[in-house]
Parts: structure tokens; sequence; C-alpha cells
């Protein structure tokens, strides 16, 4: 989790909502990312999506089971989905989002039984430390 948030500084710095996810298989950091939406002006350049992305071509498939997803904030709608789809084995997340969280604050896509296939969600994971990145941005920002 502690590199997601080294992500997490990153995006920070370079303008971008202050957000990291890591993918690890076997203990071993397979992917890294941090939101890129401003600087690739795409409003699917998450963390998340792309932190799935760049696993799914290291390990040469689409289905992340052996994977787990750390970020430092609960993931949207969009990115739970996209976790859903790739059957992640797991995520784990820091700060709740109260306004789009999608694996337990609004909805919980990881644990819908409609849904073909559930996952299990850890949240709270140095929530303060993940919560006070996007406070400081966010007070700076706006």
């Amino acid at each position: 989790m502690h590199v997601a948030l080294e992500e997490a500084q990153m995006a920070a710095s370079k303008g971008e909502v202050p957000v990291g996810a890591v993918v690890v298989v076997n203990g071993e950091i397979i992917a890294k990312r941090h939101n890129q939406r401003e600087s690739d002006h795409d409003p699917t350049s998450h963390a998340e999506i792309l932190a799935l992305q760049d696993a799914s071509k290291v390990i040469g498939d689409w289905r992340l089971t052996d994977a787990t997803l750390f970020v430092t904030l609960e993931p949207c709608p969009m990115c739970a989905g996209a976790a859903w789809a790739a059957r992640i084995g797991k995520v784990v997340y820091g700060a709740p989002s109260m306004d789009a969280g999608a694996l337990g604050s609004l909805l919980h896509v990881g644990a819908d039984p409609r849904l073909n296939y559930e996952f299990p969600v850890v949240g709270g994971v140095l929530s303060e430390e993940s919560a006070n990145l996007l406070a400081e941005f966010f007070s700076r920002h706006r």
C-alpha cells in the first residue's frame, strides 16, 4: 500500500487527483500507476484501470484471479467494474469514497450476488494517509 501512496504523490505532483494503484501477484509488484486523466485528456485514465491494463499485459491474460489490487481511494463504479471484469483476486483500498465508492460505500460491485463473479475487498488500509493526501490536494486546487 505504501507504493500506491507513492504513486498517488506522483500524481499530485503532476496536478492529477492523487490516486495510486498497484497490482501484486505472489508478493511481487507487476504494475503500478497513478491517475492520468488530465495529462491523457481521458476520463478513463484512472490509476486502477491503467494498472489493471499493465498487469494483464505482464501476465499475458485478462484474468487477474491471482492478483491483488491496492489502491489509495475506494474505486469508483468504472474501476470496480474493471476489477470485476478482470476477475481480480482481491482489492485493498485506503480511504473510502463517500461520493463515488463502489466497493462498499455507495454500492458493492465486489459482493453483489447478481453478478457472476465476486471478490474480497479490504478497506481502510492506510486510510488516514490516503485521505490526507486527497484533502491537501483539493485544498490547494479548489
